[in-house]
């Protein structure tokens, strides 16, 4: 592999240059790194930093969310019942249905 391409393939694959590439990781590590640190001090003292690992989390979901370019939708088929349901079980308002 071309020294060249190692380093350039997956930035350009998600839309980014090497550069963009390193600070945002570097930016998503540290997070993570931070959000570790305060539920290992989480884990010892429970009362401190209560939702602050779920919160990165959740912030770091979203923002990979939106770095991801749209995928187009394929159509969903329609899925037939196994057998048809009678009519007189289907109507009975005695069964939960």
């Amino acid at each position: 592999m071309n020294l060249i391409r190692a380093f350039t393939e997956h930035p350009a694959s998600v839309g980014e240059t090497y550069t963009e590439h390193l600070a945002n990781a570097v930016c998503f590590g540290t997070r993570m790194m931070l959000a570790g640190i305060a539920c290992l001090v989480h884990g010892v003292l429970p009362f401190l930093f209560v939702r602050t690992g779920s919160r990165a989390i959740t912030e770091l979901n979203g923002r990979l969310i939106a770095r991801q370019p749209v995928q187009p939708v394929q159509p969903v088929q329609p899925v037939r019942p196994i057998r048809p349901v009678r009519q007189d079980v289907a109507s009975d308002p005695r069964l939960p249905l």
